[in-house]
């Protein structure tokens, strides 16, 4: 009889052991799901006011993450045509007499 005693034990000892990883493992996973939420809310609060953002209701991450790749792709965009712009107005101001090399000089600090 002892040695179905035994294995009995070992048997609860196997089952404590395992329900002791199982809650690691979950806590581990909500910490780490809690930490995504914070990144993802505060990625979302540098965005621009949207629909999204405007709302406190929870966005779903791959939202957010669209949302910001499409306001990279935009800044992107408007950086772009400031430089052509920029390059546009520097020309027209060289045919002009100024000293552009002087003003690129003091846009590239």
């Amino acid at each position: 009889m002892e040695l179905q005693g035994d294995t009995i034990m070992e048997g609860l000892k196997g089952m404590k052991w395992r329900a002791i990883m199982s809650t690691r493992r979950t806590r581990g996973s909500r910490n780490k799901d809690d930490e995504l939420h914070e990144l993802v809310s505060k990625l979302q609060a540098l965005l621009p006011s949207s629909s999204s953002s405007c709302n406190n209701t929870r966005v779903p991450a791959s939202k957010v993450l669209e949302e910001t790749c499409n306001y990279i792709k935009s800044l992107r965009r408007k950086g772009d045509k400031l430089g052509e712009r920029l390059s546009q107005i520097l020309d027209s101001m060289e045919n002009n007499g100024v000293d552009v090399n002087m003003l690129r000089d003091l846009l590239q600090r």
